[in-house]
């Protein structure tokens, strides 16, 4: 009996540190989660925007929704701009990779590195194509800086679009 309650114990210890450990695979995003405006400029003009992170599929993706506005100036027309990005796990259950898509047809693979309230996404080195690298910095609760640089050598980055986003819920 006692050699039964043991391995029950044990059973229930073990789920419950591997349950445990799964809630934990967003932890480095909990404060990106939510919705956000901002605006900011770049390359494009001066912009304003909206994106949310929201988990997914159980919790097993987050998915990242963007729409951003340029107005028109000059003999430049208005641009529109929609992506969605899904961070997703690796073979060892780290969210340490993304992909992106946007309305202008770009397919970015991306990997996830993280560091003190930063999240840098930056795409992978192919011949003959730009890196592309997005970060997301957490200035207080509820105030972000978002950057997106472009590099030809994947060394030396420019920032083609920066903003300040405001958490709105």
């Amino acid at each position: 009996m006692k050699t039964k309650l043991i391995l029950i114990i044990s059973i229930f210890g073990f789920f419950t540190i591997c349950f445990g450990q799964q809630n934990s695979t967003w932890d480095k995003w909990n404060w990106l989660i939510g919705e956000w405006v901002g605006e900011g400029s770049g390359q494009t003009g001066q912009g304003i925007g909206a994106f949310s992170v929201k988990p997914d599929l159980y919790n097993k993706i987050l998915v990242r929704k963007n729409h951003s506005e340029y107005p028109a100036k000059g003999n430049k027309p208005q641009i529109i701009h929609d992506d969605l990005m899904v961070v997703y796990l690796d073979l060892t259950g780290s969210p340490s990779k993304a992909i992106y898509f946007d309305n202008e047809g770009h397919v970015i693979n991306y990997g996830v590195t993280y560091a003190n309230k930063t999240i840098v996404l930056t795409s992978d080195k192919s011949p003959n194509f730009p890196v592309f690298r997005l970060t997301y910095i957490l200035l207080d609760n509820g105030t972000i800086n978002v950057t997106f640089e472009i590099s030809q050598d994947g060394d030396k980055f420019s920032i083609y679009t920066q903003g300040l986003c405001k958490k709105v819920k």
